[in-house]
């Protein structure tokens, strides 16, 4: 299984309530530039997660546009900033017993820090966290039997300016 993990991109500062804060020109931007490269993969995702908050779900709204497939996509309400990356190890998991084993599964993640950062680090089972520009994406190869995965690469924005 290959996993992606998203950080949404650049937020708004100012908001009542942190669920509804928007993304900012900029972080339009950066996830169109990451749509972009995400588009140019030679393999279409299988599921689209996304948190409920307004930032990420922009976030996943103009990625799924530009794949073509936002038919998969489907709202996690537990992986907001403070939700659990054992949970969705967890859940993760239970996907994977679920699944069609004759094909490599694909999974796009898009989320918050320090969750997508935590995330990383337990489904590698890394001791350190590595922190996402705001963007950025985390490629995971995911062993479905052994229940973890190695980092292959980061990517962000950043990388193609």
């Amino acid at each position: 299984m290959r996993i992606f993990i998203m950080r949404h991109g650049q937020a708004s500062a100012l908001s009542v309530v942190d669920a509804e804060r928007p993304l900012t020109t900029q972080g339009i931007d950066e996830v169109s530039t990451m749509a972009d490269w995400l588009s140019s993969l030679p393999f279409e995702f299988d599921q689209i997660w996304v948190s409920p908050f307004k930032r990420a779900q922009q976030t996943a709204k103009t990625v799924t546009s530009k794949l073509n497939n936002q038919e998969k996509l489907t709202t996690l309400n537990f992986i907001t900033p403070s939700g659990s990356a054992n949970k969705m190890h967890d859940f993760l998991d239970g996907c994977c017993n679920v699944t069609d084993k004759k094909t490599e599964q694909r999974v796009l993640i898009v989320s918050h820090m320090p969750l997508v950062s935590y995330l990383v680090a337990e489904l590698t089972q890394q001791q350190a966290c590595p922190i996402f520009q705001t963007a950025a994406i985390a490629e995971i190869n995911y062993d479905e039997v052994k229940m973890t995965g190695h980092l292959q690469k980061m990517v962000c924005p950043t990388d193609f300016n």
